[in-house]
């Protein structure tokens, strides 16, 4: 039985978007509905983290899932606050026990992620022993999954330039977050993750970005078994997946996707015959752009 979705977009936010005035390529007048970006600085305790730029929408989930994703913040680590202050632009992460950083500061990297797409340390740190669950995937779940999130009501639908990031539960989405940066979308739904015990297990993460090595790491981090993207792969993303065992899922279009990893999990359970083309008026594109 479907469920109403847990946490959607909100495109009627007029936060999140600006109208700004131009030309069309007539030379008639328009006026764009476009994308805001804010900068968020994150702390952790009396540390800087970070600044990324986003969206601003979710800030406490971005932070707590951006400490989670980098391994900043550890499964047993107890969070007692999380402070926002819009004026300021950042998010305060308190923990009952300070925690030292310093050497991943100081190897930082630059990832392929766009909007500050910033990595700390070995990015392959705490992937080691790690076992995902074998939960299986079916095919008519990918299928109704993209129907239905290509179709919702989102910011990329009313101004593009944004990618999105959903949590699914065999055929359902239950959180859907977008930004700037295909990273900062994930980190929102690890954050509410979090927040909420929500078991990993049993879920999808569905992304309309690339599927690089940082989302296939984060996604493994956050204990998800399958990822999938309308979008496709880098080479060192798959190799990841298949070191950590992790289903990936690519060029999910209309009635087509390509495994690369994880191909036991899959249960080729529906006649790609039956399934309805792919509107491209109302799909999306791989790069949110």
């Amino acid at each position: 039985m479907t469920q109403d979705i847990l946490i959607g977009p909100d495109p009627d936010n007029p936060r999140l978007t600006r109208p700004v005035e131009g030309l069309d390529h007539t030379g008639a007048a328009v006026t764009l509905k476009v994308v805001e970006e804010r900068p968020l600085t994150i702390f952790l305790n009396s540390r800087e983290i970070v600044t990324a730029m986003t969206i601003g929408d979710y800030p406490e989930y971005l932070a707590l899932g951006f400490l989670t994703n980098q391994n900043m913040l550890r499964a047993d680590d107890e969070v007692t606050g999380i402070d926002y202050d819009e004026e300021l632009e950042t998010v305060v992460v308190r923990t009952a026990v300070e925690t030292d950083h310093e050497e991943k500061l100081q190897k930082k990297t630059r990832t392929s992620g766009c909007a500050v797409g910033t990595v700390f340390g070995d990015m392959m740190e705490g992937l080691e022993g790690l076992s995902l669950p074998a939960t299986p995937v079916r095919s008519s779940w990918l299928y109704a999954l993209a129907r239905q999130i290509n179709t919702m009501p989102s910011l990329y639908l009313e101004a593009g330039a944004i990618h999105g990031s959903v949590l699914c539960h065999q055929d359902q989405p239950l959180v859907y977050m977008e930004d700037v940066g295909r990273h900062n979308a994930v980190d929102k739904i690890a954050g509410w993750m979090r927040a909420t015990g929500t078991d990993p297990a049993d879920k999808i993460l569905y992304t309309t970005g690339r599927l690089t090595s940082e989302m296939v790491i984060k996604t493994a981090m956050m204990g998800i078994p399958v990822l999938a993207s309308r979008s496709g792969f880098t080479a060192w993303g798959v190799e990841i997946a298949r070191q950590v065992g992790l289903t990936v899922i690519g060029r999910m279009r209309g009635q087509r996707f390509v495994c690369l990893s994880g191909q036991e999990r899959l249960i080729l359970d529906a006649d790609p015959a039956t399934v309805a083309p792919e509107d491209r008026r109302s799909g999306r594109k791989g790069a949110g752009a």
